[in-house]
């Protein structure tokens, strides 16, 4: 019987869209791949999937473009390089960039891929790795209703969770930017937490434990606050994207005057956690500057308050 789902091009084979990837693959989806990682590229062309060299080469053979890079400067070169995705674009096509990118720029790529006679949707995701393998992502979207549609059969397989934001593109990039500022914070704000409850003298453990019975609990202080406990510096989003994220964050409030403290200063702590050599460890490593400036490294079973 004929396959009557639509081709999909893949590019960016990371921690993130390898596994996205791999669910499309496994959910019947014929795939057209692209990215540097021969590794990447052959878990997945054995199982089936075209290798294409470029961009260009993906946006000829596929229906619809997924895009799944780092930043922004990334998506602009996957999309408009030499050859890029817009050079093999053909009517009709749509494009999906689920990067973490500038709201602003994503504006202006949906604008000249439009020009095209081409559908764009930004499609950014939240979740880390672990939600990326079990297709549980939380997917927030901007575009036109049709085009997600017409996206929502890939989006179901990736996600757990599926948001239209709003219809104008750049909807979805300013609701991850929202996101990766109450990640990004509430990170930082767990690791000043438990170091100082650790140079206080109480077990953080139990301190830990403690707050996720009351007000303060959350997905952060329960899963990244026992990372930081027992010291898991591996990446699943690495402290490089969440300063990239905040950054984001701080860049757009200024377009629109607006100043952002928190988020500002966990951007800046970020930095000092890339400066540090942590930036392709995993986001808790924000609380080594911490432990820098504090003289103190968080410490576990110690023996709690009574």
């Amino acid at each position: 019987m004929k396959n009557t789902k639509p081709e999909i091009g893949f590019i960016g084979l990371g921690i993130m869209g390898g596994p996205m990837a791999k669910n499309l693959q496994k959910a019947g989806f014929s795939l057209h791949i692209c990215d540097y990682d021969e590794s990447a590229l052959k878990a997945l062309a054995d199982n089936g999937a075209s290798i294409a060299k470029s961009g260009k080469a993906v946006a000829e053979a596929a229906d619809i473009i997924i895009i799944m890079v780092p930043d922004t400067p990334h998506v602009e070169a996957v999309l408009f390089g030499d050859q890029g995705v817009a050079n093999g674009l053909t009517k009709g096509q749509l494009v999906i960039d689920m990067s973490s990118i500038s709201p602003g720029a994503t504006i202006e790529f949906a604008k000249q891929i439009n020009e095209l006679g081409c559908d764009y949707l930004d499609a950014p995701v939240s979740g880390g790795a672990p939600k990326a393998i079990t297709g549980e992502l939380s997917i927030m979207v901007g575009g036109p209703q049709a085009a997600f549609d017409r996206a929502g059969p890939m989006f179901n397989v990736m996600g757990g969770t599926v948001t239209l934001i709003g219809e104008r593109n750049g909807d979805g990039q300013v609701c991850k930017v929202a996101n990766q500022m109450l990640v990004g914070t509430m990170t930082s704000c767990v690791a000043e937490a438990l170091l100082f409850a650790s140079k206080s003298g109480a077990d953080p453990e139990t301190v830990r434990t403690a707050l996720l019975g009351g007000a303060a609990k959350s997905i952060i202080l329960e899963l990244h606050g026992q990372r930081m406990i027992d010291r898991n510096f591996n990446p699943s989003f690495r402290a490089e994207l969440q300063r990239k994220d905040l950054g984001l964050a701080v860049e757009a409030a200024k377009d629109i005057g607006l100043y952002l403290p928190g988020a500002t200063a966990s951007w800046q702590l970020y930095n000092a956690c890339v400066a540090g050599g942590d930036g392709t460890n995993d986001s808790i490593s924000v609380l080594k500057p911490l432990e820098k400036m504090a003289g103190y490294e968080l410490k576990k079973n110690l023996k709690p308050y009574i």
